[in-house]
Parts: structure tokens; sequence; C-alpha cells
């Protein structure tokens, strides 16, 4: 009786050692992952947020694949992931289907970036000044020159040089490119049509010869880059990473302004007022709200990012959808990450009633 018992000791102990202890495998059944995709621009970040999310809760782990604002949407909607990230909200038709599927959708904007103008403009001594005109003008091809008397204008202390200008864009279908063409339809005056405001267009200047296709933001810095004479538009954080200076741009109230910090969250602020009543409403009217956002001191290509939940969840992710909104919304905004601006206070605690309509089903 001894031996047997002996036996079942010794057998039971080699098992709890070959599978890390009682404690890991009970640990390893509860371990919930929170699968997500989308938005490139806000891959750093989030990338960070979950990290610092499951060090909170070790139980939880965020799993998220940076397949692009079009595609994290495409998939969000096919039900193959647990939230979503985007830079622009879902198109108008894509939340009406959304809102008409069971499981519902819940949108928030949680991080604030802005697009910059980038140039590379050899010997130039001070900093550039542009308007959504002269933008428009340059990629539609009818400015030519670095030296055009509508730039000369803006820039009446700067010897700009009698060369041609280059004008980089995305070659790819990017949120940026969304945001930089409605900045351009919205500030040009009626110079840019609004039938070129999306996520991947046929930009007029290729047809001038004086236009490139760069892939991805990191494709149109290095374009920029190497190309002397060429301007370009990135989202702040990779101008940081190239260190190559950005314009100066005309905002709504007629001020030239820089890209920074505060520039941006007052662009949030007077652009809070356009949210929908309700986080399971089209956000589409808020999101062009805070491009070319009024206020003195807004910078005037500041956009939202958002991520996109559903609104009913399984029984065993739903206080972990929960769990990640809040963190999200709290902790995570406290969070610095070079390039990425948090969302006002009283955006966070807007997104934070999310909490009260996640539900399980």
């Amino acid at each position: 009786m001894v031996a047997f018992i002996a036996i079942v000791l010794i057998a039971g102990a080699a098992l709890y050692l070959s599978r890390g202890g009682w404690e890991t495998t009970q640990m390893a059944e509860s371990r919930v992952v929170l699968y997500g995709s989308g938005s490139t621009f806000i891959y750093p970040l989030l990338d960070t947020w979950a990290k610092k999310f499951s060090e909170k809760y070790p139980n939880i782990r965020i799993e998220y694949n940076p397949t692009g604002s079009g595609t994290g949407q495409t998939q969000f909607m096919q039900k193959v992931v647990d939230f979503a990230a985007s830079d622009p909200p879902l198109p108008t038709s894509r939340w009406e289907e959304a809102r008409r599927d069971p499981r519902g959708v819940i949108q928030m904007p949680v991080t604030l970036g802005a697009v910059v103008v980038i140039y590379n403009i050899p010997g130039l001594e001070g900093r550039l000044r542009l308007d959504g005109e002269t933008l428009a003008l340059i990629y539609l091809g009818e400015i030519e020159y670095w030296d055009d008397p509508r730039i000369k204008a803006l820039n009446p202390d700067l010897n700009l040089p009698h060369e041609k200008i280059i004008a980089v864009h995305r070659s790819d279908s990017s949120g940026t490119t969304h945001v930089f063409t409605l900045f351009l339809y919205k500030a040009s005056n009626g110079k840019w049509p609004k039938t070129l405001v999306e996520k991947a267009i046929e930009w007029p200047v290729d047809k001038t010869g004086r236009g490139l296709g760069g892939k991805g933001n990191q494709g149109v810095a290095e374009l920029v880059q190497r190309t002397p004479y060429s301007i370009g538009y990135v989202e702040y954080s990779y101008a940081l990473l190239a260190k190559l200076p950005w314009a100066l741009i005309k905002n709504a109230y007629g001020n030239f302004i820089d890209a920074t910090a505060e520039t941006m969250m007052e662009a949030a602020r007077n652009a809070f007022p356009k949210l929908p009543p309700d986080l399971r409403d089209d956000f589409n009217e808020a999101w062009d709200a805070v491009v070319y956002a009024p206020g003195a001191n807004s910078y005037p290509i500041t956009s939202f990012s958002f991520l996109i939940f559903y609104e009913v969840y399984p029984k065993e992710k739903v206080d972990a959808i929960r769990k990640f909104i809040e963190f999200v919304n709290k902790e995570g905004q406290s969070i610095l990450v070079e390039g990425y601006i948090p969302i006002p206070e009283n955006i966070r605690e807007y997104n934070l009633r999310a909490l009260n309509l996640i539900r399980e089903g």
C-alpha cells in the first residue's frame, strides 16, 4: 500500500513539474487573447499599450496586426478580429451595416495625430510657410517652381530657388492621404475637388512628370530625404524620425501654425462639440471637424485615430474588453510614445461611456 501511494505521489509530482505547476496550468486555461487589426500609424503606440496592459493583467494578451486602416475595417466587418484600429472612422455605409448586425459597433477616438508637410530645399534658411490653396495647386501640378509668386507671397523673407518642385505622395491606400486630401478640399478655396478626397487617388501632378509615389509614411519620408527640391506629407511621428523640416500651415483662423502637442489638442478641443451623443453613432462628422478645425491655435491637419469595438462579446471576452477600454482611456493616455498626442480629458470621459454599453451575448 505504501509503495502504491509513493508511486501515485511521484507520478503526480512529475505531471506537476512537466506542466509548470497546477497554478500555471490553470492560468494558461483562463488566459484571454484579444485580436486586433488595422492602422499602421497607431501600431507603435498600441504595441506599447498592449505590453503595459498585459503587465497589469497577466491573464489578458493583446495581439495586434498592423494591416492598414482599410484592412482592419474589413476584418472587423468580417468578425475575424475582436477590435480594429483605423485612422478614419468607419465610412457611413459600413457603419450602417455594422449597426444592423446583432454584434453592433462602438467607435472612439483614442489618440491624436497630425499630417505634416515635409520638404527638402537645399540651402534654405528659415521656416517655410504654406496654405491649403498653394498646396492644392502644387499637387494639382499648376505650381511648378519653388519661387512661384504664390509661394513667395507666403514667404517674403525666404530666398526660394528657381527649381522645379517634386511632389511626393503615397502610392498605397492610406488614412494619411485621406486626411491630407480632406484638408486640401476644405482649405483650398475650391481648388481641390471633393472627388479627390480618399485613401488612394490618381494624383494630377503625376501627369506633369513631377510626382513621385512612396509606399507608406516611411517611403514618402525616404523619397523626400533623397530628392532635392521635393515636398511630401507624412504623419507627424515619421517626420520626427526622418529629422526633416516641416512647414508652418495656415489654419482656418488665418494663422500659420506649427504641429505641436498643444496645437493638436487645441484642434481636438474645438472639434469636441461635433462628437456624436452616442458612441454607437456615425463619427464621420466629428472626424471631418477636427481637420481644419476652428480656433486661433488649432493645427489644421490634425486627425483622430479610432479604436472600433463590438457592443456584444462572448462571455469569456466581455470583461477583458472593458478592462482594455478603461486602460486605454486612463493609464494609456499617460504613456508617452514620441509622435503621439493624448486626447483631451473631456474626450477620455466621453469614451468611458463604452463601459456601460459593452455586454455579453
